[in-house]
């Protein structure tokens, strides 16, 4: 068992910290909202600090898991930034869905102090999160990797060092281009069983067992029938993923161009009032037409 801190307590990240604390780590919690926080150690026990590198002073390793690039350096490199609180062998994991580039920049800040970095970003949702079940895609160090892997199998059940630097948060970019296609393939394929007059959930019984099943397919297609959206990975979400997707895109010269459209459907989907509906909202921007 090890002593950890979780730097951001959101959706993700108050359900997986609780599962270190589970698990028998040592916790100590940091949030920007101190009350969440609070709430944690009332539900979790361990302890919570006032700031990033308090949390971080003393522990072996320190998860984060906020909300972008921005939020990831001001937690990593700030004067009350986690890498100032650090000794040094010390080991950063880093689950928020980001760009390559802050990857492999704090993985290389991170260096020059002594400490490890990984990139690690996740795929499964709050659902995932809530039962100690994400896939986890890594980038780094070997070395680092395998000192955290017991750690994080604490909510995973599946992870897996992708390569240098960066290379868990490319893998996490092709998890979200996948995703935007099935879900967009799937609105259409429920959109025109219903102007074609069928059954979409007996369609879905009969194709689901054949290539076109897929977790969407199984898991969504219910909802979207009945027009229900408010859970699961948000729109707003989605677009910030499918945003990072397409600027690594211009830099590495890759074309997506069913990426960028489904991209600008949810843009529709937010001007309809659903930046927090279920990404399986595509189906209410069809169905509006």
């Amino acid at each position: 068992m090890a002593k950890v801190a979780f730097l951001g307590l959101g959706v993700m990240g108050y359900p997986m910290a609780g599962h270190l604390k589970k698990k028998g780590h040592e916790v100590t919690v940091y949030n920007r909202t101190a009350a969440k926080a609070e709430k944690w150690v009332a539900e979790f026990g361990g302890s919570f600090a006032p700031t990033p590198k308090a949390a971080a002073a003393g522990q072996e390793i320190v998860f984060a898991c906020v909300g972008n690039d921005d939020d990831l350096r001001s937690i990593t490199t700030g004067p009350e930034g986690a890498f100032e609180g650090m000794s040094e062998g010390a080991l950063f994991v880093d689950h928020t869905t980001a760009s390559a580039e802050i990857a492999r920049d704090l993985h290389a800040k991170a260096k020059a102090r002594g400490l490890g970095f990984i990139d690690a970003p996740v795929s499964g949702g709050e659902a995932g999160a809530q039962n100690g079940a994400l896939t986890v895609m890594c980038g780094g160090d070997e070395a680092y990797y395998t000192r955290a892997e017991p750690a994080i199998m604490s909510f995973a059940k599946a992870s897996r060092l992708m390569g240098p630097s960066g290379s868990g948060q490319l893998t996490k970019m092709v998890n979200q281009i996948c995703i935007a296609g099935l879900v967009e393939a799937l609105a259409e394929g429920l959109h025109f069983a219903a102007k074609a007059g069928l059954d979409a959930n007996a369609v879905i019984d009969v194709i689901s067992k054949g290539a076109a099943q897929s977790w969407q397919m199984e898991n969504r297609h219910k909802t979207m029938i009945e027009g229900k959206f408010d859970f699961g990975f948000a729109v707003n979400w989605m677009r910030k993923d499918l945003g990072i997707c397409l600027s690594e895109a211009r830099r590495n010269g890759a074309n997506l161009p069913v990426s960028a459209l489904v991209d600008q459907f949810y843009a529709e989907v937010q001007n309809m009032g659903g930046g927090r509906w279920d990404t399986s909202s595509l189906i209410a921007r069809l169905n509006k037409q």
